[in-house]
């Protein structure tokens, strides 16, 4: 069961500033007083409150076309759809992988040497299958970890995740991503899912294994929907890569527990267990892992082309095209103080 009724999203507008407005589709209903999900996921904590029923009483009348939002059509933007509304820094980006066979099968293909035995990535995903889904109230294996930045490199849905000149490849991975808020005494809080393209650098990667962290510094996207009580268990979704227009690479993607070698229970825990991720007022997007990238199938994505992803229950879907850096890379000169 994936559906999802409560969904949001974050928009911005040259004279208004920033708004938070609920999905009626084909309408946007904008909530009074309310600048971020951040900011309202912190109120409800506050206030004891659970965060659909503030919302239902934050629903104004005020009333957009969702449409020309979405295409860019109108003077309101699209934000992603959650961030920190002050401090970009104070937004933690990462993710958890090879929670998904096919992305650890994709990992062993690309790390495999001559001989028969596992690479360490196929050796993780098993420790997963065999010890990812404890059970309740008691700690499984931990996952593989990554950083991706801050929100320094959140995306919205429609701008560009971008190649760096210092970078060797762009490439899209369809994911969900957990969305959380830490209040003032230290404790997370799930605020909800939304579509990802975590997009990661696989060529670089391919290179050596050891060069993983590197390659995972790059732009990526989340909305443009955040879904408030979404069932995490069974998710099918779609990703599709699109040059001048046509599809040139498709496939059916799963997501969720029931398709996963980790409990989201598990991959909270071994996040929020390091003190340095439950700072008070600190925001958490999280990525759980992709099934399906067109690297895997020899697809080398180029400027220009749109990598759009879609899950059944999180809302329209994510399109971001692709640019490459034109310019080359540079030595980052130091300057001494």
């Amino acid at each position: 069961m994936t559906t999802g009724s409560t969904r949001l999203i974050q928009i911005i507008h040259p004279q208004q500033g920033r708004r938070v407005a609920y999905v009626q589709e084909p309408y946007l209903v904008l909530l009074r007083d309310t600048r971020s999900i951040y900011d309202l996921a912190l109120e409800a904590i506050t206030q004891k409150k659970k965060l659909v029923d503030l919302i239902q009483l934050r629903l104004s009348s005020e009333t957009l076309d969702y449409d020309s939002v979405y295409n860019g059509s109108s003077p309101w933007r699209l934000l992603p759809a959650f961030d920190h509304p002050e401090n970009e820094m104070n937004c933690q980006v990462s993710g958890t992988g090879l929670t998904h066979k096919n992305s650890a099968l994709n990992r062993q293909m690309m790390h495999a040497a001559a001989t028969e035995k596992l690479t360490d990535s196929m050796q993780m995903y098993q420790w997963g299958l065999e010890g990812g889904q404890p059970e309740p109230g008691t700690v499984g294996v931990q996952p593989e970890w990554f950083y991706k930045g801050t929100g320094t490199n959140l995306r919205a849905h429609g701008e560009a995740l971008e190649v760096p000149p210092y970078g060797n490849d762009g490439g899209e991975e369809p994911e969900v991503a957990g969305i959380y808020v830490v209040d003032q005494e230290g404790q997370p809080w799930r605020v909800g899912f939304c579509t990802g393209n975590e997009f990661s650098d696989h060529v670089m990667e391919k290179k050596n294994y050891l060069y993983l962290a590197p390659s995972k510094l790059r732009t990526c996207a989340i909305g443009p929907e955040l879904v408030v009580d979404m069932d995490f268990q069974d998710l099918a979704g779609s990703v599709r890569i699109l040059r001048n227009n046509a599809i040139i690479w498709s496939k059916q993607t799963k997501t969720g527990e029931k398709n996963m070698a980790h409990s989201l229970q598990n991959l909270e825990h071994h996040h929020f267990k390091y003190a340095g991720h439950r700072v008070p007022g600190q925001a958490h997007v999280h990525f759980f892992g992709a099934d399906a990238f067109s690297f895997g199938e020899q697809i080398q994505l180029q400027t220009g082309d749109v990598m759009a992803i879609q899950w059944d229950g999180l809302g329209r879907a994510l399109l971001n095209p692709l640019e490459v850096a034109a310019e080359k890379e540079e030595l980052m000169q130091i300057k001494s103080i």
